[in-house]
């Protein structure tokens, strides 16, 4: 269920999804014959990182990475399963570079048997996130480095086809120079 409002909140539907969840009445007593409604998030932890998502996303660049510091820190004094999904979700909307930190703070928490499994979701959800961005980042700069590679190999290729066009043009004017002196010699001769 988190990991589902996970993917929500990365295709921007989040917010409205969230809102409109917030914004809907929920009736002290259901009405006869109708099936008690039960809410969407299954227990208040998974609300709290639903909720925390939805500010995330309400900030701006910079408050997001002062957020991610916060975080980061709070998961350093108190190292509990939340703070330390808390921290990786600030530092997964940061866009933080070393996606090694992220998986480093949600890998213990995915892998644990936990009890609550909201948490455990979350924390399987960002461990996937940030490992596909770290395998897109990490295949983005190897096609980087190809391309570079390539565009040498071009430019060394373009030097030595130059370098071989700039000897056979000193070859053929030392062809045409030797022509024009026989042909200057010859009427001489005469």
């Amino acid at each position: 269920l988190v990991a589902s409002a996970m993917l929500l909140g990365g295709c921007g539907a989040l917010e409205g999804f969230v809102n409109a969840v917030k914004s809907e009445p929920v009736a002290a007593v259901p009405a006869p014959g109708v099936p008690e409604r039960r809410p969407l998030f299954g227990s208040s932890r998974s609300e709290e990182l639903v909720a925390y998502l939805g500010r995330l996303r309400t900030l701006g660049a910079a408050a997001v990475t002062a957020e991610a510091a916060r975080q980061r820190q709070a998961a350093a004094r108190t190292p509990t399963e939340l703070a330390r999904v808390k921290a990786a979700m600030a530092l997964f909307m940061a866009h933080a570079d070393d996606e090694g930190e992220i998986l480093a703070l949600v890998e213990p928490v995915a892998r644990n048997d936990s009890r609550d499994p909201e948490l455990r979701a979350m924390a399987s959800f960002l461990h996937i996130m940030a490992s596909d961005r770290r395998r897109l980042r990490e295949s983005a700069a190897a096609r980087v480095r190809d391309e570079r590679r390539a565009q040498e190999q071009l430019r060394s290729r373009a030097d030595s086809a130059q370098e071989r066009a700039d000897q056979l043009q000193q070859k053929l004017d030392a062809l045409t120079a030797l022509e024009k002196s026989l042909s200057d010699r010859q009427p001489a001769s005469r």
